[in-house]
């Protein structure tokens, strides 16, 4: 009798226990298929536009940059998402991308800019430069919600190439030795001489549907270092980035 009772137990245990592990290997959550997700309602983020704050690295003490430099940038690109995993993405377009740095109480450093006067006589309150590239972006993407890239948050490095379309360097508005103004002449020297006319640059930015923050580096210098007479500059950007449709 102690003998069935024994084996009743160790039935009852066994039974129990290969219920237990058959109910969590059904339980177990299946793995997502992501190469069937239905991608035709989400945004690819074919348009983007950055708004952000330009600076060069490397710049001398003898250069004074100031006031809120700044970049535009506007392009239109394709998004080619991976079959086996469309939550990465390859993105490539065309656009512009342009930069104003400001300088402080000292002309732009690529001429000889009438009204500076080291004296302190007449000079020009507001001196800039400002480059404007034809550019070639070219992005990895990973959306965490590929199918509702609207809401998902995105992440994206990538890299451009530019060609130089316009450069010119501009002092506005004329004091005198007092900082008064004297008249709200305007003076432009365009030329593209003084630059290197290819620039590449990494970028990298991290989006929450249609909003986030990018940044980008130049690693090749601005200008040429023989003829603007001054060492060598890094341009950079970081700012604000829209992106969507």
């Amino acid at each position: 009798m102690r003998k069935i009772l024994f084996l009743i137990a160790a039935l009852t245990i066994f039974t129990s226990a290969f219920s237990q592990e058959k109910d969590s290997v059904i339980s177990k959550p299946k793995k997502k298929d992501w190469s069937k997700i239905d991608l035709s309602h989400r945004a690819n983020d074919h348009f983007m536009a950055q708004i952000g704050y330009a600076g060069w690295s490397g710049v001398p003490d003898t250069l004074s940059t100031g006031g809120l430099s700044r970049s535009f940038n506007f392009y239109f690109l394709y998004d080619f998402p991976f079959k086996s995993d469309p939550r990465f993405s390859v993105g490539a377009g065309v656009g512009i991308g342009s930069a104003n740095i400001f300088f402080k109480n000292q002309a732009a450093p690529i001429e000889s800019t009438p009204r500076q006067d080291a004296s302190g006589g007449n000079h020009f309150k507001k001196y800039k430069i400002v480059n404007t590239y034809l550019e070639i972006p070219l992005e990895l993407r990973y959306a965490m919600d590929p199918e509702n890239t609207n809401k998902s948050w995105k992440f994206a490095v990538g890299a451009k190439v530019g060609v130089m379309l316009s450069a010119y360097a501009k002092g506005k508005n004329v004091l005198n030795g007092s900082g008064q103004s004297v008249d709200g002449s305007v003076y432009k020297i365009s030329s593209k001489a003084y630059y290197n006319g290819i620039r590449f640059a990494g970028t990298a930015r991290i989006s929450k549907g249609p909003v986030g923050i990018y940044a980008q580096y130049q690693p090749t210098i601005l200008m040429k270092t023989s003829i603007a007479g001054i060492p060598p500059v890094y341009p950079f950007e970081i700012g604000i980035c829209f992106s969507g449709l």
